[in-house]
């Protein structure tokens, strides 16, 4: 049985959502499909495993490194670090 990510809202108004995302090893958000365009900030230096309908892929995430990506992505993504990770991400409303 997969660990599911934690999520916290901090910030959920008209115009943004604001959430930090913590993941224990091996721990997962379960499928989704963004309804936002998005950017991510890693808090820290990890390996994130995407599972997406054309296949998997391992990122080495920096922290503190964003990057955007458009509404309508579907996938589950899944801690590949041996520890704890954890980014914020921020949906554009």
């Amino acid at each position: 049985m997969t660990t599911e990510a934690k999520a916290t809202v901090f910030v959920d108004n008209d115009r943004v959502v604001v959430t930090e995302w913590r993941f224990a090893p091996g721990a997962s958000t379960g499928w989704h499909r963004h309804g936002h365009d998005y950017v991510v900030v890693p808090l820290m230096d990890g390996k994130l495993r995407i599972v997406g309908k054309d296949g998997e892929n391992v990122f080495d995430m920096k922290g503190g490194v964003p990057y955007f990506r458009s509404e309508g992505v579907e996938h589950d993504v899944i801690n590949a670090t041996e520890g704890e990770y954890v980014f914020i991400e921020i949906e554009l409303k």
